[in-house]
């Protein structure tokens, strides 16, 4: 399984599709799992809270692994890495099991915080469910360094998707495991 992690506006979804597309593999959108299974996010964390939010998408992430196939593409939410390890039962196995896996990439626009902040906080706005510049802005610089110190390969996103996508490729691993998953 191909899990790719980050931040909100680093651009899992689209670089994630975009692989997918090119490895004939199946994409999985964690948020539009939630989504799908529980209604808008937003309104989600409006009525429960970002604790029960958290929870909640460590239990979908749970039962998510257990349907899909290996060769799969995962964009997990953009905070998931960063949940306290108490948020739920099963979080730290989940968390190491992401961590562990050799297919997991971190991706970041940037690797300088700075260039970071600014391009995370103007993907950001354009979303409809934007919070202020500024709360977007103190989010990423909390969750900055969680991801930069990751010990997973870091994939920079401020670059056309096709670009993103051939260095994704570039991890032989990845590629290899994919392609020996579907041989099966």
């Amino acid at each position: 399984m191909i899990h790719l992690i980050g931040p909100g506006g680093a651009g899992k979804t689209t670089a994630g599709a975009a692989l997918a597309e090119r490895l004939g593999a199946r994409f999985v959108d964690l948020d539009a799992e939630f989504a799908a299974r529980n209604g808008n996010i937003t309104a989600y964390l409006d009525a429960y809270g970002y604790d029960a939010y958290a929870h909640q998408n460590v239990s979908l992430y749970s039962a998510l692994i257990s349907e899909l196939k290996p060769a799969t593409i995962v964009a997990l939410s953009s905070g998931f890495m960063t949940y306290r390890e108490e948020i739920h039962s099963c979080y730290a196995h989940w968390r190491q099991h992401v961590l562990s896996g050799e297919s997991t990439c971190v991706l970041l626009p940037s690797l300088d915080l700075e260039t970071c902040v600014a391009e995370i906080v103007r993907r950001q706005l354009q979303r409809p469910f934007a919070r202020s510049a500024q709360r977007e802005e103190h989010v990423i610089r909390i969750r900055f360094p969680v991801y930069a110190n990751l010990p997973a390969r870091k994939v920079e996103t401020m670059r056309p998707v096709d670009a993103v996508v051939a260095d994704l490729l570039k991890t032989t691993s990845l590629v290899e495991r994919l392609r020996r998953v579907q041989d099966i």
